[in-house]
């Protein structure tokens, strides 16, 4: 982490940035948050471990409007959603100076505590030049271990590989965490009868708390006006109407993001009730790469997308129906 502090303040000092995006501690051990440094005073709060599994991707929306360069600290996963922001027009590639850093997992609290590890005072083992192998965890009940793979994120698992897409710099090595086949759980959910899956998503959408923060946390979700935000129709509430609304919120943003999402999981990362809403995502990234052949959002900026560009090999909607 200090070769990316010391990188960061090299970059602000010579002018080549105005700011750098990375994360800053949070109030515990676990939560690192989003952060600009706009000095290098300000790098003493700059962080970066297992825990910081936040795709910054998405701030560069914003951060492409400031003046100057902003460094951009990006894992590789984030790459491909920097990569697809860029096809779409919504970042600046000029605006930003991008160092890939590396990652070696990102860490999961909740998968750390359902291993029946409670009152953590700390943990040791997730900083970035660790072996990442075992975490070491003092809890208030005493020291407790972990191995690293059996708390990362489930994305982690199934991760598209180490090698960032887009950088100007790369600083840390990364690690390949892929030991999971990406579709097995919307396989599983396939597999199920029609009643069966209904219950499924029926029972997971019901946890919905409209905190908005899955839409909010998406790359794809990038316009600067949300239907959902419109006064004019019950959508805009944050509680739930109906059962129907509580579906249609999720079934329509995995609509719009359809061919365009990275499979980068933030939205079930953030989720606080813990709704796999990755799946949604995950079931139309399978029949796109069925159906018009296997492609990968972000993984160029130019690229057309399978939904957004026509050929004569093209499924026909009737082989669709057939396969629904």
């Amino acid at each position: 982490m200090q070769e990316l502090i010391n990188r960061a303040k090299e970059l602000l000092a010579d002018g080549t940035v105005a700011r750098v995006l990375g994360w800053k501690a949070g109030d515990l051990p676990y939560n690192p948050e989003p952060a600009y440094f706009e000095t290098e005073e300000s790098l003493k709060d700059f962080v970066y471990n297992g825990f910081c599994g936040a795709n910054l991707s998405k701030y560069m929306i914003e951060a492409s409007k400031l003046e100057g360069k902003t460094m951009v600290c990006l894992k590789p996963c984030d790459t491909y959603s920097f990569n697809q922001l860029i096809k779409e027009h919504r970042v600046n590639r000029e605006k930003a100076y991008i160092v890939g850093v590396g990652c070696k997992g990102k860490l999961d609290i909740e998968k750390i505590r359902k291993q029946g590890i409670k009152g953590i005072e700390s943990i040791q083992g997730a900083e970035i030049t660790d072996d990442a192998e075992t975490l070491t965890i003092q809890t208030i009940y005493g020291e407790k271990t972990c191995a690293y793979k059996d708390g990362m994120l489930e994305r982690c698992h199934v991760c598209k590989g180490k090698e960032h897409q887009i950088y100007d710099e790369i600083i840390g090595e990364s690690k390949d965490t892929k030991d999971a086949d990406r579709f097995e759980q919307v396989k599983k959910i396939e597999a199920m009868k029609p009643e069966e899956r209904f219950a499924f998503f029926q029972s997971e959408l019901s946890k919905c708390i409209r905190c908005n923060a899955c839409r909010n946390v998406c790359p794809a979700c990038s316009c600067r006006k949300c239907v959902f935000d419109s006064n004019k129709f019950d959508s805009s509430q944050k509680a739930n109407v109906d059962s129907f609304e509580e579906k249609m919120f999720h079934i329509i943003r995995a609509f719009h993001v359809a061919g365009r999402c990275t499979d980068c999981g933030e939205c079930s990362r953030v989720c606080p009730q813990g709704i796999p809403l990755h799946l949604f995502n995950r079931k139309f990234i399978k029949d796109i790469d069925e159906l018009y052949g296997e492609y990968q959002a972000g993984e160029d900026t130019d690229s057309k997308g399978p939904l957004t560009n026509f050929t004569f090999d093209d499924a026909e909607p009737s082989i669709v129906a057939e396969r629904g």
